[in-house]
């Protein structure tokens, strides 16, 4: 539900301003939301039993989905940080999009800590993954955070910009790591315990 409600707040906050980084911070977290529903369905496939080479198609499919919606986003935030360096637009103030900033600073280290935890106790490694790019994702709020204050305290139109870029590097990874995780799963291997 916290995801829904960053992804609306930072989405809207940086189409009203014009905020590349807002924007662009706001499109990864769709994916992060993505990634989350598809760690679930993949989750709860396995809680209720099923058989070795269905757990194999979920995860094929939902690195894949992943890899996908990651390029996209990668495709997305470059056209956007590069059209504001073109036009030079200085993005203005949102006070929504700096507090929903400041409360991922304080949401996500928990989020994570909680998965964590969880992880751990299921001995889950997508848990303790999850957790791991949750904190990721905590270090892009602050980038995108200074971006913006940059951008308003400082007059930098081309801090926004910036920032938005800095998040591509990451994307691009997760983009790469999952596809190449997607096309390693092989569903129709033989299954040990048939």
């Amino acid at each position: 539900m916290y995801n829904i409600t960053e992804v609306t707040i930072s989405l809207t906050a940086g189409f009203m301003t014009g905020s590349s980084a807002l924007i662009s911070w706001g499109v990864d977290s769709i994916v992060e939301a993505n990634s989350a529903a598809f760690m679930i369905w993949q989750l709860n496939g396995e809680a209720k039993g099923i058989n070795e080479r269905d757990k194999r198609k979920r995860k094929k499919i939902a690195l894949g989905v992943l890899s996908g919606a990651f390029t996209i986003a990668v495709l997305f935030i470059c056209y956007e940080a590069i059209s504001k360096f073109i036009s030079q637009e200085t993005a203005s103030m949102s006070w929504w999009g700096i507090g929903i900033l400041l409360v991922s600073l304080v949401v996500n280290p928990m989020l994570a800590w909680g998965k964590y935890r969880y992880g751990k106790k299921t001995d889950s490694a997508t848990l303790k993954y999850d957790a791991i790019d949750t904190m990721i994702c905590e270090y892009q709020t602050i980038v995108v955070l200074i971006g913006v204050g940059l951008v308003q305290w400082q007059g930098w139109w081309w801090a926004d910009p910036v920032a938005a870029l800095l998040i591509v590097p990451y994307v691009a990874w997760e983009a790469y790591e999952s596809g190449r995780d997607a096309w390693q799963v092989q569903i129709d291997e033989e299954d040990n315990d048939e």
